[in-house]
């Protein structure tokens, strides 16, 4: 089944600042999120109704919505030691 991935104005800003070689694999990413969003290394996250998705030093943050078949993407960040602060 196909799920629709929607990114947010955040994740679309995100993404266009981030280097070629890393747009290229975080797209490659969001692409597989469309074919099965919880595969590859997907975590829920404590306290917030959502996942994470680790793609090298990113993070794609998103939300599913199970009923319309929807991965909501929320934002794409860097890792640092602030990330989920």
């Amino acid at each position: 089944m196909i799920w629709r991935v929607e990114p947010s104005r955040n994740a679309r800003k995100s993404l266009d600042r981030l280097p070629p070689a890393d747009r290229r694999r975080i797209e490659a990413a969001l692409a597989t999120l469309s074919t099965d969003p919880l595969a590859g290394d997907v975590v829920k996250l404590k306290g917030l109704d959502a996942f994470r998705r680790r793609v090298g030093d990113y993070r794609v943050i998103f939300g599913i919505d199970f009923p319309a078949r929807k991965v909501l993407v929320f934002d794409i960040l860097r890792r640092t030691t602030t990330t989920y602060r």
